[in-house]
């Protein structure tokens, strides 16, 4: 089978790389804005979106008078530019994102741009069209073989730059052998997130639970640094010396962007340890050879319910559940396991895995399940596991049927 994996590097460009790098970066972010304001002028006339390639043939016609440096960086970064615009748009409209917003010189996420066309990797190079051979600080090799025995071709070169860093992401298209099909008694595995703990599974037999105390600890002084040096760069003077370029803007002080870069350091280390926990745990699971039942949360509408607190929606955005239940799919076509979305209104925590009631009176702050129909008392998250685990086997999710309670018609107690 052939699948879409992205190769990440950390690259090591020399002083006139780096130059070139920024202008390619900071071409990427104009083209961006200055879609966008097009974009945003035709909705306030009325008008309907220009396409990206729409976007491209105007910006060809008014870059030759009023962007004279555009012949220094390659016409892949404003056109890949539109490309992201454009499904920006289109994913807004389909309610995947909130409305485009204009991208800032001093964000890191805004600090990127994609190439296409001639791209080649050596062992410790990578080849850019435009800026040349780049070094790279650690090898290629598993790259380089994939693209030597002819079982990987490139597709788009990403650079970022992240503080005082830059990384290239290379999209590759990779032919991988095809995982073994699941054996028809494939264990399934229903799987609860939790905030306590990062998820709770259970597959009949037990309950394991995945940690997330130590990765927390980890982000939460991480964070409290972070709001020193974010407090730190606030009373940094800004605006300082005039701009020989332009007299309506000053350049920002020394100190201030020194500050800048370990504000962004920071924010990189708290995204390697969510990222680094994220990939090892959604790849172990996947190796494992298993159906996994999750819940098809509404993560964004869970984070917007302002009556539970900032608390709540702290702990849901440093989980990043979202991320990790993408991360599972993807690995477990890779690896041969299943990956099952129950139902968004099946009440999972609050129907009894043993009987199949639902008690309607049970509230997030309850940490145990009581079943006023007979009496079982267990962990709402391990109860929560267990019906995921019953849902999946009454689907059918490996051909089996589960004949039990599973099937049942569940009764509902409103409590008192």
């Amino acid at each position: 089978m052939r699948a879409v994996q992205a190769f990440r590097f950390e690259l090591d460009p020399n002083a006139a790389q780096r130059i070139a790098l920024a202008k390619h970066v900071g071409a990427a972010r104009f083209a961006y804005n200055w879609g966008l304001a097009r974009c945003l002028e035709a909705l306030e006339n009325g008008e309907r979106l220009p396409s990206a390639m729409e976007l491209h043939k105007a910006w060809n016609r008014w870059k030759r008078e009023n962007a004279p440096w555009w012949v220094e960086v390659s016409k892949c970064a404003p056109q890949e530019a539109f490309r992201d615009l454009e499904r920006a748009w289109r994913n807004h409209w389909e309610g995947r994102a909130g409305r485009p917003r204009f991208k800032k010189k001093k964000w890191d996420a805004d600090n990127a741009f994609r190439l296409t066309g001639s791209i080649r990797v050596t062992p410790r190079h990578v080849q850019l069209p435009r800026i040349g051979k780049v070094r790279v600080k650690e090898r290629t090799d598993r790259l380089t073989d994939l693209l030597q025995a002819k079982r990987a071709r490139i597709l788009s070169a990403t650079i970022s730059r992240e503080a005082d860093r830059w990384f290239v992401s290379l999209t590759c298209e990779v032919e991988i052998p095809d995982p073994d099909p699941l054996p028809p008694d494939a264990p399934v595995v229903g799987v609860d997130m939790d905030l306590e703990d990062f998820a709770v599974l259970a597959d009949g037999n037990g309950v394991e639970r995945i940690g997330f105390g130590e990765v927390r600890e980890r982000i939460r002084r991480l964070q409290r640094k972070l709001r020193r040096e974010q407090r730190r760069l606030s009373r940094r003077q800004r605006a300082l010396h005039p701009d020989p370029r332009d007299p309506h803007r000053r350049l920002p002080s020394r100190r201030w962007l020194k500050q800048l870069r370990k504000v962004q350091r920071l924010h990189r280390r708290i995204r390697n340890v969510l990222n680094d926990f994220l990939h090892q745990t959604s790849t172990r699971l996947a190796k494992a050879k298993r159906v996994y039942v999750v819940e098809d949360l509404n993560l964004r509408g869970m984070m917007r319910r302002r009556r539970r607190g900032p608390r709540l929606s702290r702990s849901l955005a440093e989980q990043a559940w979202g991320t990790f239940l993408r991360m599972l799919k993807y690995k477990s076509e890779w690896y041969g396991s299943k990956v099952m979305v129950a139902d968004r209104f099946f009440p999972s925590s609050r129907t009894c895995s043993a009987c199949g009631a639902v008690n309607r009176s049970l509230r997030l702050s309850d940490r145990m399940f009581r079943c006023p129909q007979c009496g079982l008392e267990m962990d709402r998250d391990e109860n929560a596991a267990l019906n995921l685990r019953k849902y999946g086997l009454a689907v059918g999710a490996v051909g089996v049927r589960c004949l039990g309670t599973a099937l049942q018609p569940y009764r509902e107690f409103p409590g008192k």
